[in-house]
């Protein structure tokens, strides 16, 4: 048979999806899985775009404008407006989800060869956008010690060489949780100015900033509208992930109509989905205020109960619904697999994602597992009782 890309061979696996094999033999068995390895919320969607879709009038399942409808252009500019954003309808693209932004953005950008640095652990997507466009990732490390917090700028100087194009970082962050100051992105600022370079800021969590802080975009900063790019959606701001959709912005225009070439590759983005993402702009402020004092209420439910487990280490997420934890074990992929193919405590077991998928560095990651907070408290609690008792007994069992 023909031999299979090289592209193809080098794609990573979802570290977040690659273990849902065992997750579904395991419900086979009879085992409940808490579903933790996936920022799937279990927040419902809101009522407006439900009740906008059964309204639609719409004859015809269309295309729409390869940027996507005009309408709903017109409407983000009220959401970004509302968040001191300031931008005009060709400054936005409408994308099939953030991934698809982030696909546009960084192959209107970047050549193959070109390199992008990311700080690690990162959306492990970004590795595999990377590795289809034969982009080269260039990863600076951050620790768990201080919570993930931007390394320092000296390890993004001695990465920066002729081949650099452009600094990726996701704000807040997935998958640690960790939520980037102004000062942090001041430097960045700085850097890429210097150097010429292109930033790409994954914005799709500033909604979820706890604690009092508040989200900086790169949009706010100054001197950067030639080089900030932002990849949005609205799947975890209103909780519709399956709706697929999301927004590249930026105020470079060059960078703005190449994309659109790509959009014009794929015809339009998903025009009933399109109707949804319209109306919710309108949803109250009340929503985001229950939304998010739900996601503090479930963070320190977790944080609290996994720092009671023994050689457990957890830092307390700024931002997003995840938190990247490490646990007293030597190989998490093994551990996660065995959390699925064989363990369970009163029927019940816990998937979670290993951290090896989230590092572009060798050998990193392998005490870690990323953890969605997504759940109810009740099921969080749950959880971590499963883990804590599998920990004890995964030791027992080495």
């Amino acid at each position: 048979m023909p031999a299979i890309s090289k592209r193809g061979i080098q794609m990573p696996e979802s570290p977040i999806r690659k273990l849902v094999p065992f997750a579904e033999d395991a419900k086979k068995r009879g085992v409940k899985v808490i579903h933790l390895n996936i920022g799937q919320p279990d927040i419902l969607t809101p009522e407006i775009g439900w009740k906008a879709l059964r309204e639609s009038d719409m004859k015809v399942l269309a295309y729409s404008h390869s940027a996507g409808n005009e309408s709903y252009r017109k409407k983000l500019l009220e959401y970004y407006a509302s968040q001191n954003i300031n931008i005009d309808l060709e400054n936005i693209m409408v994308t099939t989800g953030g991934s698809e932004a982030l696909y546009f953005g960084m192959f209107s950008c970047l050549d193959p060869g070109d390199e992008v640095i990311i700080p690690e652990p990162f959306y492990a997507n970004y590795n595999g956008f990377a590795t289809a466009g034969s982009i080269k990732v260039k990863p600076i490390t951050a620790s768990i010690q201080n919570g993930f917090a931007l390394p320092p700028i000296q390890e993004f100087e001695k990465q920066i060489n002729e081949n650099t194009k452009a600094i990726l970082i996701c704000n807040p962050n997935n998958p640690t949780g960790y939520l980037y100051s102004r000062d942090e992105l001041e430097i960045l600022r700085e850097m890429v100015l210097k150097h010429n370079l292109f930033l790409f800021a994954d914005e799709v969590y500033r909604e979820f900033a706890y604690d009092g802080k508040k989200h900086t975009s790169i949009m706010h900063l100054e001197g950067l509208d030639e080089h900030a790019v932002v990849v949005d959606s609205i799947s975890k701001r209103y909780s519709a992930c399956g709706a697929r959709i999301g927004a590249l912005i930026s105020r470079n225009k060059e960078i703005m109509a190449t994309a659109l070439k790509f959009g014009q590759a794929r015809l339009s983005p998903p025009s009933l989905a399109q109707i949804v993402g319209e109306a919710m702009v309108d949803v109250e402020q009340s929503y985001f205020d229950d939304v998010l004092q739900e996601y503090t209420n479930r963070r320190n439910t977790l944080v609290e109960g996994l720092r009671k487990i023994e050689g457990v280490t957890c830092p307390n997420p700024g931002g997003a619904f995840y938190t990247t934890v490490e646990l007293p074990i030597e190989d998490s992929d093994h551990f996660c697999r065995w959390m699925l193919e064989s363990y369970s405590h009163e029927g019940q077991t816990v998937m979670m994602a290993p951290g090896t998928g989230f590092y572009a560095s060798e050998g990193l990651g392998k005490k870690e597992v990323r953890i969605a907070y997504v759940l109810n408290e009740d099921e969080l609690k749950k959880a971590i009782e499963i883990l804590g008792q599998a920990l004890s007994d995964y030791e027992g069992s080495s």
